[in-house]
């Protein structure tokens, strides 16, 4: 199966070559093989290209019948330029897989709303170019894109939030408590969200999902801190269908968020449009490694009992 790489944010060109060869043999590993959108190297003073070359890469990607999947280079800032300027027909009439999280959020997110095509929160092309600890993500990836059986999300036995890509060799990983369980009860919906900022970013415009009957995946990463979390969720609470979400999940923060367990749980607990919904944290998805993948407008069924959690993805 072939998977196109394009770069809908930050240029592939920060990728370093090392990390390329390594990604490129994990993926061949579940007999992926990689062809690069032709712009995907270019890259501005934004570290990005202009918006007519990376447009150009996910319309030829979508176009091209060789092409079974897409997955972004790497996340960035940006992605959100192209929403107004995608051909969402020639999308809906060549369905594929489309993967990325982070700043890709806007992308995935638009694309199932305006071709109600499924899309996938999971690794950019540079994730797989992780040594160690990659074990998770690929086994989720897999079950999620690569396969059609229903799957359980349980947790990672270890988790990490250094720079791997750094520094291959010396890792740290710390062992993972668990789902943190905030309001017990059980919901079964459809699955949106992704980067909850990104997400924001399309309130008021075509592009943003309705929210009736869902389970909101939200996540963000070390640069929000506890105030800024706690108004992204207030900004998402007041929209206008947000009480027809059914279940809320968090993915884990890294450290440079600040985001204490306790902090989150006033948060969450502050807010009165929640009560009544399940809310479970420490997920593992976001910008932590390793991370589920999981379909935006799919569907799953989740349950928080006694503190325990049972989180299915059953339509993918």
């Amino acid at each position: 199966m072939e998977i196109r790489v394009v770069a809908p944010s930050t240029s592939l060109r920060i990728v370093s070559s090392e990390i390329r060869e390594v990604a490129l043999n994990n993926l061949a590993t579940i007999d992926l093989q990689v062809t690069f959108g032709k712009n995907c190297e270019e890259c501005d003073e934004f570290d990005s290209s202009s918006i007519a070359s990376r447009i150009t890469d996910i319309h030829d990607a979508f176009a091209d019948p060789d092409v079974n999947g897409i997955m972004s280079a790497i996340g960035g800032y940006n992605s959100n330029q192209l929403i107004r300027s995608l051909d969402y027909d020639l999308i809906k009439a060549n369905p594929k897989v489309f993967c990325g999280y982070s700043d890709i959020t806007a992308l995935s997110t638009a694309i199932y709303t305006k071709t109600d095509l499924v899309t996938y929160s999971g690794p950019h092309f540079s994730t797989f170019g992780m040594e160690k600890g990659l074990e998770y993500t690929l086994d989720y990836f897999k079950k999620c894109i690569m396969d059609v059986q229903p799957f359980a999300i349980t947790p990672s036995k270890y988790w990490s939030d250094d720079r791997w890509f750094q520094n291959q060799q010396n890792r740290s990983f710390i062992p993972n408590e668990g789902f943190l369980v905030i309001n017990e009860g059980q919901a079964e919906g459809k699955l949106l969200g992704g980067n909850l900022c990104t997400l924001n970013l399309l309130q008021g415009t075509e592009y943003m999902p309705s929210l009736v009957g869902s389970i909101l995946l939200l996540e963000d990463d070390y640069e929000s801190k506890p105030y800024s979390i706690d108004r992204d969720l207030q900004s998402l609470i007041h929209q206008p269908e947000f009480e027809g979400v059914r279940g809320l999940v968090i993915g884990r923060f890294q450290h440079g968020s600040e985001m204490e367990p306790e902090k989150l749980v006033k948060i969450i607990r502050s807010k009165q449009e929640l009560t009544g919904i399940p809310v479970i944290a420490n997920a593992d998805f976001g910008h932590t490694t390793p991370q589920f993948t999981f379909p935006i407008g799919g569907k799953g069924i989740l349950a928080a009992r006694n503190g325990k959690v049972s989180f299915t993805v059953n339509e993918h």
